[in-house]
Formats: C-alpha cells, structure tokens, sequence
C-alpha cells in the first residue's frame, strides 16, 4: 500500500520498472560512494581551517544543506535520480579565489570568503534565468549525438581514474601522500614501494586489499543479479578495512565516534556565512576581473552539469532516440536552486555529482533515489562522524566497478565516422587527466566543429554548436 500510495504518485516507480527497496538501495549507494564531500568540502573552501574552525563548520553545514535541498528539487522537480552537491574543482577554484582576494584586499580569510560567495550567487541567479528561460536546454540540445554518445564512457574513464587513483591513498606519520596507482603500482617492486612509502606501505598495502575485494564482490554479485550488489560490496570492504586496521595496523578504525561532537554548529553558519555577502571587499577585484571570475565558473559548472546528466542518463536508458533527457530543464533548474541556497548559506557551487552514476548502477530511476540520498546529507548534520568512517578504498570499489559499466557505452560510437571518433577520443583522454567534464566537452565540441566545417559539412542548425566551441577557445587561450 505503501509503494502504490503516495510515494508511487510522486515518483511513478512502477512506469520506471522499480520498486522502493530499489530506489532506497540506490540513494544509500551514492550516498555512500559521495560522502566525502562532507568533510573534504569545507576543508578545501576554509584553506584546511586557514579561516578558523568557525568557518570550517559553516562551511560543513552549508554543504550538507545546500546538497539536501537541492537533491530535494532534484526529487519532486525533475524525478530523476541525480544527486548534487558542492563539485569538487569548482570548490579548489573558489578556494584559489578567496586567496586571492585576501592578498589583493588585505582582507581576512573570511571576509574575502564572504566576497567570494558572490561570485556563486551570481552564478547561481544567473543559471536559474537561463534554465527557465531555456537557454540551457538549448545548449544541451547544441551538442552532437556524437559528441554525448561518448560523453558517458569518458565519465567511466573519469571514474576509474578517481577509483584506482586520487581517491585512494595513504599519508605517512609526516603527512605525505602516496596513491594506488601512481605510488604502489608505479614502483618497480614491492621492495620499492615500501622503501618510497616507509611508513604508510602497511596502510597501502591494505588499501589496496580493500579495493579489489571490494570490487569482485560486487562483479560477482552484479553477474548474479544482485540489485544491491554496490553498496554490499562496499559494506564488505569497509568491514575488511576496519578489520585490517585494528589486527594489523593496531588502529581502532571507530576512535573517533568517542570524541566526535553530535550536535550541529548553527550558531557558526549563522554568524559568518548565512546570507553574509561581502560586496564591498568583491567589488575591489575590479569590474573586469569580477565579471571573468562569474563567466568562468558559469562555463565550467554549466558543462560538468550537463556531461554528468547526460552521460549518467544514458547509463540508464533515459535518453530518447535523439541523445535528449526528458525533464532535462527541471534537472537543471535544481542544480540552479542548490547553487543559490549554498551561495545563501556559505559554500561553492553545488553541481550534479558523477557519483549518481554508482545509484543508477544499483537501479535508482527516480527521484526517490535522490531523496534518499538528500534525506543522508540533511542527517549528517548530525551524525557526519558515522559518514566519516567509511574508508575511501570502499567507495574506490564501486568507483571502479561503475567507471568500467560505462565504458560498455563506446559500443554505441561509430570510430569510421571522424566525426564522432576524433572528438570522443579526445574527451576519453581529457576527462580523466583534466578532471573537468566540461573542458573535456569543450575538446570534443572544438575538435567537431573543425572537422565539421573544414570537411564541407558545415549545416546552419549546427551555428550554436559553432558558437560554444568558439567560446571554448576564448576561455582556453584567452581568458586572463
């Protein structure tokens, strides 16, 4: 009764062939395999408590709330299973911006902080009046069949490259970092790797453990037909690596729990972030470099949205016959929504995450996946050290496990057609190394464009396309 009342007329999961256990399952997975957005936000945006530990709880609420209503819009607007929050880059770049802001102005980090949040609303306001207007939906549309067709095995590569690289690694007892794959598969030997790594080699060691038995099992579950396959793949790996760190390492994997504080710090968000724009420290950037700084962060956010919609919604078969998602405005109207509310509240850009592809894998179809996944954040308020335990080899595991499931998307790309061949190979290489979905779009728009027009193909209903990829090269060689 439950599943056929209310919550199937809000998410219509029958037409969507699921079910609530699905969609529940589905919202724990990109939980899962996102939370360390959490914590890694704020450090990131306050400079590692460069602006206090008052900023850094602002910054940590900000986050959990800005993703929690914008998956919320994402829900009961668009019904799709896309899961937002503060996107890593875009938070790195806003960070780079407040530096910058405090050695011109002279400010403090966190007035320059509060300059820079304009930059955000502005971005924000701006995308909410382009989406209801359209616009966006057009430069969705202004993308070749070609180019989205690879834009979700490039995502894959994206994926794995996160998986096996930045995502997991080990520090050792001065700080320093190692990885996966550039530090223990790049030695030569495993004499090799634990001279370089001293004393972090045992931590790598078992990280690297963690990561493959993770995987097979959620392989061997996947092959069998388990829906759940991801998240108890990644529950298996948790336990070995708590397991590995209390028998070999001698660490307790839940000291933290003891001391961790349960009770959100609203006083903080309130009294440096919450609705606190510093426009007379921005406007000492000049009007030329102000302007630049919201056209940069438009640019980047509106092409990782987009490449992570598309590229995620091809995963799961929700594109027409023409590449097009239906509901595409209302998705992008959310991711919008979430921007201006973490403006509002004190954090960067919230974007569409690529870490929704782990839910779609798990079976997520609708927005019910998304709620379950913002109801998580919103609770993080109060239970973050929890999140805070699960190891990042675990949500390697399913970062892996999905970023190969969508490399099975190249069977759809036709490598004698130049057109759609040059360009995806491009971004097939550029997304992983760059990290940026949109720069990587950006190359396979250019790369078409001038294959398109040069080969005497130019047609009219291609002009916008044109335009982006002109665009493109303006950011890339000649923006300041």
């Amino acid at each position: 009764m439950f599943e056929e009342g209310l919550v199937e007329s809000f998410f219509k999961l029958k037409e969507n062939g699921t079910t609530v256990k699905t969609e529940i399952i589905a919202g724990l997975t990109t939980f899962m395999t996102m939370a360390y957005i959490i914590a890694l936000n704020p450090n990131l945006l306050t400079g590692w408590r460069m602006g206090g530990d008052e900023l850094w709880n602002a910054v940590f609420l900000s986050t959990c709330l800005a993703s929690g209503v914008a998956m919320m819009c994402m829900a009961f607007i668009a019904n799709k299973p896309f899961c937002l929050a503060p996107g890593m880059g875009l938070n790195s770049f806003l960070a780079v911006v407040v530096t910058q802001i405090v050695t011109i102005t002279g400010a403090s980090y966190v007035a320059s902080f509060q300059a820079a949040l304009i930059i955000v609303l502005a971005e924000g306001v701006v995308f909410v009046v382009l989406t209801l207007c359209n616009i966006r939906e057009r430069i969705v549309g202004a993308i070749p069949y070609g180019v989205r067709l690879g834009i979700a095995p490039a995502i894959g590569l994206m994926l794995l490259n996160i998986g096996v690289g930045s995502n997991a690694g080990v520090f050792d007892s001065e700080g320093n970092p190692f990885y996966v794959m550039r530090d223990f598969f790049g030695s030569l030997t495993a004499s090799s790797a634990a001279s370089t790594m001293t004393t972090a080699y045992p931590g790598m060691v078992l990280t690297v453990v963690t990561m493959f038995v993770g995987l097979f099992v959620i392989v061997l579950l996947a092959h069998r037909g388990v829906k759940a396959a991801v998240i108890l793949g990644m529950l298996v790996a948790s336990v070995i690596y708590w397991a590995g760190e209390a028998l070999f390492l001698g660490i307790n994997p839940f000291e933290t729990l003891a001391t961790a504080s349960w009770i959100p710090p609203f006083s903080d968000m309130v009294n440096l972030t919450l609705f606190k724009f510093n426009f007379a420290g921005f406007l000492e950037l000049g009007w030329f470099t102000a302007i630049t700084l919201i056209v940069t962060f438009c640019m980047i956010d509106m092409f990782d949205t987009i490449g992570t919609l598309v590229g995620t919604a091809a995963r799961a078969g929700m594109l027409d016959t023409e590449g097009r998602m239906p509901q595409m405005k209302e998705a992008l109207l959310s991711d919008s929504i979430g921007t201006v509310v973490g403006a509002c509240t004190g954090t960067s850009t919230v974007t569409t995450f690529v870490e929704s592809a782990s839910g779609v894998e798990a079976g997520g179809r609708t927005g019910l996946t998304a709620l379950t996944c913002g109801i998580m954040f919103l609770l993080c308020m109060f239970i973050a050290p929890i999140a805070a335990v699960i190891p990042a080899a675990a949500t390697s595991s399913a970062l892996i496990y999905v970023g190969i499931v969508m490399l099975s998307g190249l069977k759809h790309i036709d490598f004698e057609d130049i057109e759609q061949s040059v360009p995806v190979a491009l971004m097939l290489i550029a997304m992983p190394i760059s990290g940026s979905i949109g720069h990587a779009i950006g190359l396979g728009l250019i790369a078409f464009s001038v294959i398109n027009i040069f080969s005497g193909k130019a047609k009219s209903y291609y002009t916008l396309t044109y335009i982006l990829a002109v665009i493109f090269l303006i950011k890339f060689f000649l923006v300041a």
